[in-house]
């Protein structure tokens, strides 16, 4: 089977693509590789791709492929914000453009990389793939619209599934420091500091990088009938912490440090806390392996080995908005985030 993947050189990515490998998969990949210069370590897997804007994918591109996973998109909230018409275009436009041309083109499976963001400000209850959309952010609203006009494609023929990933963390070759738990062990370990913008309260789900994968392709190869046209939440239930819970691990993994909190931190509208149940019970073959305490270890292991600086994981090569803003100062990228060359 050959596997279309977008946003093959991500975080994600880099990650999914050598275990689809690893199972067998051909794989060929989509990405504009915005982050060419920001590789953390020594690289990764290379594979059959074609350098291309999400936005301007067409038939030729894909023909031949059997599923697709897509996972391209500007990948948080904070890089939402900083041009939503820009997120909704490339996040919402193009993702649904790009499932009709997988139904046109006969690509049965499109596996849409969803988000927890959708459930926004969900508060303290438990929330199900049937909780009411709550989003606050430009990300979570386009990851939405997504989900609404894309089941609309469903039929005999094409079968899209929507995997509503919580929070990722772990290390990968495109590491991410704007993710909690990447964020404050990196905090942790080059300042003393685990330091905790809010109060510390929202509830937050998590889910490993290779967890994430792990559902991309337990998805990917279960019956037709069991993933059509369906929502999943990704993680588990025992993996919901408040922030100041995932900063008492750290706490325990990384010595000599001590938590600290904003002057200015006051609650977080994004709070809520995900029932992850219904993966597990309708793809039992997904089997998530990491937990918080792992993870926290993993990545200062990690950050230990490189010699991980303040300046490093705060500058523009690790902080996706400031490279951004770095590319198009240089005129390298203009202001829609189009190659200029």
């Amino acid at each position: 089977m050959k596997v279309l993947v977008t946003g093959h050189k991500g975080y994600i990515g880099t990650i999914l693509v050598p275990m689809l490998l690893a199972k067998g998969y051909e794989v060929f990949g989509i990405d504009s590789d915005l982050f060419e210069k920001c590789t953390f370590g020594q690289g990764f897997t290379q594979i059959p791709d074609l350098r291309k804007d999400v936005r301007d994918i067409e038939i030729s591109d894909i023909e031949g492929c059997d599923a697709a996973i897509h996972l391209a998109a500007l990948s948080n909230d904070p890089l939402g914000n900083f041009n939503p018409n820009l997120t909704y275009e490339i996040n919402h436009q193009a993702s649904v453009n790009l499932a009709k041309l997988c139904k046109e083109v006969g690509i049965n499976r499109y596996i849409f990389s969803s988000s927890c963001s959708n459930y926004g400000a969900g508060g303290d209850d438990w929330l199900t793939e049937d909780s009411p959309f709550n989003p606050v952010t430009p990300y979570g609203i386009s990851k939405v619209k997504v989900e609404q006009e894309v089941a609309q494609l469903a039929d005999d023929n094409f079968s899209p599934t929507f995997l509503r990933n919580a929070t990722a963390y772990g290390v990968s070759p495109r590491l991410r420091f704007d993710l909690v738990l990447n964020n404050l062990v990196a905090w942790a370990f080059t300042t003393g500091r685990i330091y905790i913008k809010s109060d510390g309260t929202p509830w937050r789900p998590i889910v490993h990088i290779e967890d994430i994968s792990r559902a991309f392709i337990a998805v990917l190869e279960a019956p037709n009938e069991l993933i059509h046209n369906q929502a999943f939440n990704v993680g588990r239930n025992e993996d919901n912490y408040q922030i100041r819970q995932l900063a008492e691990i750290v706490g325990e993994v990384v010595p000599n440090c001590k938590i600290e909190y904003a002057k200015d931190g006051g609650p977080d509208k994004r709070c809520y806390r995900v029932d992850c149940s219904k993966i597990t019970k309708v793809i039992p073959e997904f089997k998530p392996q990491w937990n918080a305490r792992k993870g926290a270890q993993e990545l200062y292991d990690v950050y230990q080995k490189v010699g991980l600086t303040l300046e490093e994981f705060e500058g523009e090569k690790y902080q996706r908005i400031a490279h951004l803003k770095s590319l198009i100062s240089a005129q390298s990228l203009d202001s829609n985030l189009r190659w200029k060359n």
